[in-house]
Order: C-alpha cells, then structure tokens, then sequence
C-alpha cells in the first residue's frame, strides 16, 4: 500500500528553481523530515484509538475506528452515533471503504455532518451540522 505509506516532506529535486535553473541535490534525506503513516480512520462499532510516539518524546493518539462524533448544532456539541459516511472530498474511494477524513460528509442520528478535524492526527471527531 504504496498510497498510505510514509512521506517525504522535503524541497523536490525536479522542480525548478526561482531563476529557471534545475534543483541540484546537496544533501541526502533525513530522518526528521520524514512524515507518519496515514491512518484511514475507519467507521467502527466503538471508537479506537492507537498511541503513537512523536517528535520530543510526546505522544499523540491516532483514531482507528470512529463511532461517534461531537456534532455542533447551534452553540452546542452533542455527542452523536455515526450512522454511514456518504462521501469524501479527498477520494471518492474513502466512502465505500468507511474511511473518515477532514472534510467527510457523514450521516449521524441527527442527520448530515461535515467532520471539520482531522481524526488521524488528534483522536476524536469533530463535526458541524449541514
């Protein structure tokens, strides 16, 4: 799985420079600009969540299967079931694999939502109504 493997997050070395020129490597990759594997949230019977170690020491919970959803109707959040996940903005293939994202359109209790976290990288859901 190619696709949610881990990434690179440094300068490319096939763009071009501010003056026309090819990049030219001068350093080899390091291990600190490496970024984490994807965590493709999933819709599950309870919420799940995987501790992960983070740069300094600090730790980080990463959501794997989600149940419920803090719904913002009004001034308020409710605590809400998540019913189905009806479609994604990142990939239409995330809605037929039940995978929750920043943008996701979700069906709970309460009807439609737009989760507005990202669940992967904080370890609950949040949501407004639609």
């Amino acid at each position: 799985m190619s696709q949610f493997g881990s990434q690179f997050h440094g300068k490319s070395s096939t763009k071009l420079k501010g003056n026309g020129k090819v990049r030219l490597k001068n350093a080899d990759k390091k291990r600190h600009e490496m970024g984490g594997y994807f965590a493709a949230t999933k819709l599950g019977e309870q919420n799940k969540l995987n501790r992960i170690r983070i740069r300094g020491g600090n730790e980080r919970d990463k959501m794997q299967y989600a149940a419920y959803a803090n719904l913002l109707s009004g001034k308020t959040y409710k605590k809400t079931k998540i019913k189905a996940i009806l479609e994604s903005k990142d990939n239409r293939n995330f809605a037929r694999l039940n995978i929750i994202t920043k943008g996701t359109i979700i069906d709970t209790e309460d009807g439609k939502a737009m989760v507005t976290n990202r669940p992967g990288k904080e370890g609950f859901i949040n949501a407004i109504k639609l």
